[in-house]
């Protein structure tokens, strides 16, 4: 914990990164160790997102200070790159570029595929979330967190646990999300900016993706083709596939589903969730990973393709049902 300490001390340019598509825990965890760095050592960081932000998290304190990948300087040599809820490397995309010329990298997280990819390595896997690792180490190193702080970190924990519900949401996981609420967070009103702020777009296009949804092996089986056209129909953008693949686990008979995506680039993105077999597992086959129950990868096939090739994955998992 000290040489963390220290080396955020003698840092005098740090760039923290959140992962593609981001989501709750790696932003909240992005902004709330800005808040903290900011409050302990009076240094402004640079906050770096691979793709557009989710608007459902504007409230983040200092959320209008993340820049996005086309607006930063790709040349620029930072002291510390730091990080943060990215399980592998790729998926900072071209931030690696940045991540690899900095003098020092820090890799915070908490997801059981990560291979300790930076020059320090702070991953516990029996965390809920990169908030509740963050919150660990601020409590470890003696840092003071403050009420933004705390609100950016109950996000994260909040977000990443299905509002304490996922099989990740342990003991300490309350522990931490008491201390932080002590601090000051309000948790019915993150509760309402976080689960109760839906578009009618999100709505009626996930009404659709859920209406074509298909059921396999005796309903055990569930999972959704989103095409572009789809997404141009209901003029929906990324944020509008959030949730999508929960809603079809929740389905009583429902053992593993998923949602595959149509990429630009005539690949597919994968969205996997579980309520018994390691979907982590599954995932690390096409180069992605996550949490066992709660894992993505993207397939470089065509999506009708791409589906075949995961239901021959779970199908040899399907032991574990």
């Amino acid at each position: 914990m000290e040489y963390l300490n220290d080396i955020i001390k003698s840092s005098k340019n740090i760039l923290l990164i959140s992962h593609v598509n981001p989501d709750g825990d790696t932003l909240g965890s992005m902004c709330g160790l800005y808040c903290a760095i900011l409050q302990k050592f009076k240094k402004k960081c640079d906050m770096l997102a691979l793709s557009k932000l989710p608007d459902v998290y504007s409230y983040l304190p200092h959320y209008k200070e993340v820049i996005n990948i086309e607006d930063i300087d790709k040349s620029r040599e930072y002291d510390l790159v730091i990080n943060i809820d990215v399980a592998s490397i790729d998926r900072i995309c071209d931030g690696k570029i940045l991540f690899d010329k900095a003098r020092h990298t820090i890799n915070i997280d908490h997801h059981k595929t990560n291979n300790n990819y930076g020059e320090s390595n702070f991953v516990n896997p029996d965390a809920s979330s990169a908030g509740e690792v963050l919150f660990d180490l601020f409590e470890k190193m003696n840092w003071k967190i403050n009420q933004d702080c705390a609100i950016c970190l109950y996000t994260a924990i909040l977000t990443d646990t299905g509002s304490f519900k996922f099989d990740n949401t342990k003991p300490k996981t309350f522990e931490c999300a008491s201390k932080l609420v002590e601090i000051g967070v309000n948790p019915s009103e993150i509760y309402k900016k976080v689960y109760e702020s839906d578009s009618k777009t999100l709505v009626m296009f996930q009404a659709h993706c859920i209406s074509k949804a298909k059921f396999l092996d005796n309903d055990r089986i569930a999972y959704t083709t989103v095409y572009r056209k789809d997404m141009e129909k209901y003029s929906a953008n990324d944020e509008c596939m959030e949730g999508l693949t929960e809603k079809l686990r929740a389905i009583v008979t429902t053992q593993v589903a998923f949602v595959a995506k149509e990429m630009k680039s005539g690949g597919t993105k994968i969205s996997m969730r579980s309520k018994s077999i390691d979907v982590a597992q599954i995932c690390s086959n096409f180069g992605g990973g996550g949490h066992k129950f709660a894992s993505g990868c993207t397939i470089k096939a065509p999506v009708e393709k791409a589906c075949k090739m995961l239901l021959e994955e779970i199908k040899r998992a399907e032991s574990g049902f």
